[in-house]
Order: structure tokens, then C-alpha cells, then sequence
């Protein structure tokens, strides 16, 4: 519904409550720093150990920045906390789409994996050009990472004709049993890895369209070189409907979601291998989806 209402929302207006949005939240930092609120690197890595990130597992982030507070060092003091607490073992990927729009309305002329910004927040960002060894070359949902599997997690994300195939980065990461962790946001406003658990059900064999029925082309520029990638595209009117936060209650319940704080930030720390085998066999037995979070 979300989704929808703003599909019906002047683009302009759009614009203006984005920024009027930005204004108040960095007067909010502004009077933080000066009250001397102020977030340490070494704070954060002790808050992530006690949250139960864990060392030597695969971790999966989307994040908001200023729902921390004012962190000393902004987003790459950020990156090195999370960095720190996996440790060298594992590997940290974070989101990096570079549209905020429904899939169905994406305007990018073309994608550059080395260059087109990431629009998932400025901790992605900053991930991407200062930290991200790989980036993978969907246009849709590409994700960047760092660390001993960086360069297989997004290396095939081009193979399945979706953004949430077997072998995304998304599916891989599940897959490998990592962990998931939302800062400042929820399922609904960040909810990609929910994706891939409906391409492992099959998109298709859902009681809703969930995909268009034709594949859209876009072009990428990676490596030098010009492509042309065909991918299906999510239906907006589908996607209107999503309940994802009323998953919560459920993988709370079966102990692989837990509410955890960062800063000032509420945040999800979810297990995420677990949270794919208990989604599978829910909609086998109940019928349970992002769209019928309580079953049919």
C-alpha cells in the first residue's frame, strides 16, 4: 500500500519531503555533536558483540545512518566497527541498488558497476567507493562486498533472469547461513533476502503474479564493457500489497529474529539461513508470504 500511495505522489513533492526530511535530521545530528552525544568507533564494536554479531559469519547490512546518532567518523567508522566484530574470516556485503524507485518504473539509462551510486544510504555508499572489493553487475539489486568471499558472492548475480536467484548474492548469502542485520529500518523498507526465498518457492507457482510476465533489458557497463541484461521486474501492483513486517512476530517466535539497539537505532539481527528454511516450510504448511504474513 506504501508503494502505491507513492506511485500517486507528484515526483516535485516527492523531492521536497526528501529534503525537508534531510534538513531536520541533520539539525538533529548538529545538535547532538554539540550536546556531546557522540557515537565512538569502539562503542559501536561493543554494542555489535553485545546485539550477537557474530565472529567469522558472513554478514548482510542495510542501514541508516542517521538513525544511529551522530557517529564519530560518520559511515566508515561505521564500516570498521562491523569489519572488526566479523573479523577477517567473514565477509561483510551491504546493498547498493541504484534506483529507489518500483523495478517496473527503472529509468537508469545505464549502470556502471564501478561508478553509478548506490541510493540505499550513505553507509552503502561510502562502502562502495572506499571499502567494496566487488560489486555485482545486476541493475536491479546489485550488491557490494568485502572479504575472503566477496568475489563469489557477486560474481554470477547476471545468471538467473531475476534479481534474487540461486546464484545472487542474496540467495548465497542465506544459503551460507550469514547473518542479517537492519539498522533503523525493517522488513518492509529493506526485506531484498525475502525475495530470494520467493524465487527458492518459484515466483511463479505463487498464488500472485509477483513478476511481470516479460523480462525487461537494461544496460550495464562493467569491465570496460557494454551489455545488455535481461531481468524480470517485480509487479508494482503485487508489490503494494507486501505485509513484510508482519513476518516479525513469526521469526521472533521461532527464535531466529531478534530486536537489538545500535546507537540510538532499532535494529534486526535475524539469522539468516534460518529465516529461509522457516519461510519455506511455512508457506508449504500455512501459506505464509510477505503478502499473507498469518497464513491462508
Amino acid at each position: 500500500m506504501r508503494d502505491l500511495i507513492r506511485s500517486l505522489v507528484p515526483k516535485p513533492l516527492l523531492e521536497w519531503n526528501r529534503r525537508r526530511k534531510k534538513r531536520a535530521v541533520r539539525k538533529e545530528l548538529a545538535e547532538q555533536r554539540e550536546r556531546g552525544a557522540v557515537l565512538t568507533k569502539d562503542q559501536l564494536v561493543a554494542e555489535l558483540k553485545v546485539a550477537g554479531v557474530e565472529r567469522g559469519r558472513d554478514l548482510l547490512v542495510h542501514s541508516s545512518l542517521s538513525a544511529i546518532g551522530y557517529v564519530d567518523g560518520g559511515p566508515d567508522a561505521v564500516i570498521e566497527a562491523l569489519l572488526e566484530v566479523i573479523g577477517p574470516e567473514a565477509t561483510l556485503l551491504m546493498p547498493s541498488s541504484p534506483v529507489v524507485t518500483l523495478q517496473a518504473k527503472h529509468e537508469l539509462a545505464v549502470f556502471d558497476v564501478d561508478q553509478t551510486p548506490s541510493k540505499m544510504g550513505a553507509i552503502t555508499e561510502v562502502f562502495r567507493k572506499n571499502w567494496a572489493q566487488y560489486r555485482s553487475a545486476h541493475p536491479l539489486e546489485p550488491v557490494c562486498a568485502y572479504g575472503p568471499k566477496a568475489q563469489w558472492y557477486t560474481e554470477d548475480h547476471l545468471l538467473d533472469g531475476t534479481s534474487y536467484g540461486k546464484n545472487s548474492p542474496w540467495n548465497r548469502h542465506m544459503e551460507r547461513g550469514g547473518q542479517l542485520l537492519y539498522i533503523g529500518t525493517t522488513l518492509i523498507n529493506s526485506g531484498t533476502s525475502l525475495h530470494a526465498v520467493e524465487d527458492a518457492i518459484g515466483a511463479d507457482s505463487m498464488p500472485m503474479p509477483v513478476y511481470m510476465p516479460e523480462s525487461r533489458e537494461f544496460e550495464v557497463s562493467f569491465g570496460g564493457k557494454r551489455q545488455t541484461v535481461q531481468s524480470r521486474v517485480h509487479n508494482p501492483e503485487v508489490s503494494a500489497t507486501r505485509k513484510c513486517d508482519g513476518l516479525i512476530p513469526l521469526l521472533e517466535r521461532r527464535g531466529t529474529l531478534k530486536r537489538v539497539l545500535l546507537g540510538k537505532a532499532e535494529c534486526l539481527l535475524v539469522d539468516a539461513g534460518q529465516m529461509k528454511s522457516i519461510l519455506l516450510e511455512e508457506y508449504e504448511q500455512h501459506g505464509v508470504t510477505m503478502y499473507t504474513p498469518e497464513g491462508i
